[in-house]
């Protein structure tokens, strides 16, 4: 699965805490990429998902940060896959014509890339999705109704699925947080999709991942900020989890590659205070810190640990470098 001559890593930007780097769509990609030349790379979806894009590649592994807890603490193992076969749950709070709009997703991304879709299933209930932003920041929400969208997803897991994509219905964010289209702030539903799959992975130990889709599919004819364009010029984000999903490792508990086999584990330099980190630190995995990424967190080396366990790299650029060079 991995060779002895390879390293492990894992690249990863939590999501919805307003990141400067990785926290808009898909704007973490560019360093993903060039660190999975180098390394076999564990991204969470947050780095990579780019709307109608998607910044994944051959050399990395897609894993929700449920999950990614999970193997950092030793309780979840991965085993490498491609063309995973995916289920796709609907809120059936959709209306039928942005429904309309993903369905032709789905089919436009089975013919062009070749991802195998099985099919999708529609709640029983609404979702009920809320989101917020806290005084700090810090994207957030809850769902009135998660065990519809469990009870979909066993749906399809039944019928052959190895992963689950999401597609919740959601209010339009723009009024919350009117700088995120010229690269400011926190992407205000970033929290409560992070929920969402959190919630699925844990009960049902697969690859998941969710996409939100809008009443207002209109694309944006305004100029945006680059880091946001990817979201503004599609009517749909789900491309960008198919594709993640149809190479997401598969999920185990009983073998695999392991947390034992991390060799370096890469985040921003202000978000430190994570399941990630501390097991990391714990188990003797090198934790290297990215100041030119700054979050609305504001948890670093010297608050929490006031030692030299954490190497600080002031780019990710430098931070490359100094891995290359081990």
């Amino acid at each position: 699965m991995i060779n002895e001559k390879e390293k492990l890593g894992a690249f990863i930007v939590p999501t919805g805490i307003g990141a400067s780097i990785g926290g808009y769509a898909g704007d973490a990609s560019v360093w993903a990429r060039r660190f999975a030349q180098h390394f076999k790379l564990i991204v969470n979806p947050n780095v990579v998902n780019a709307g109608g894009f998607s910044g994944i590649t051959g050399n990395m592994f897609y894993i929700e940060g449920y999950s990614l807890d999970e193997f950092f603490k030793g309780n979840l193992f991965f085993k490498p896959s491609c063309n995973n076969k995916i289920g796709v749950v609907f809120d059936c709070a959709i209306p039928q014509d942005v429904l309309n709009i993903h369905i032709n997703t789905i089919n436009a991304v089975k013919t062009v890339y070749g991802v195998e879709v099985i099919g999708f299933e529609i709640t029983d209930e609404p979702a009920g999705v809320e989101f917020c932003l806290d005084k700090n920041g810090v994207s957030s929400g809850s769902l009135k109704c998660p065990k519809t969208l469990l009870r979909a997803s066993k749906k399809l897991l039944a019928k052959g699925a190895d992963t689950i994509a999401i597609v919740c219905l959601f209010e339009d964010p723009e009024e919350m947080n009117e700088g995120y289209a010229q690269g400011s702030g926190t992407d205000p539903v970033g929290g409560v999709e992070a929920i969402i799959s959190h919630y699925i992975s844990k009960e049902l130990k697969v690859p998941c991942a969710h996409s939100p889709a809008f009443e207002d599919y209109s694309i944006s004819r305004e100029i945006v900020n680059s880091k946001a364009a990817a979201e503004y010029i599609t009517p749909t984000f789900l491309p960008c989890i198919l594709l993640g999903l149809s190479q997401a490792p598969l999920l185990s508990v009983e073998g695999g590659i392991s947390v034992d086999n991390l060799d370096f584990l890469v985040m921003p330099a202000d978000a430190l205070g994570s399941v990630p980190v501390f097991e990391a630190l714990r188990r003797n995995i090198p934790v290297y810190a990215v100041r030119e990424n700054s979050t609305a967190l504001e948890v670093t080396n010297e608050k929490l640990f006031k030692s030299g366990k954490i190497i600080e790299a002031a780019t990710y650029q430098e931070c490359l470098n100094l891995l290359t060079q081990v």
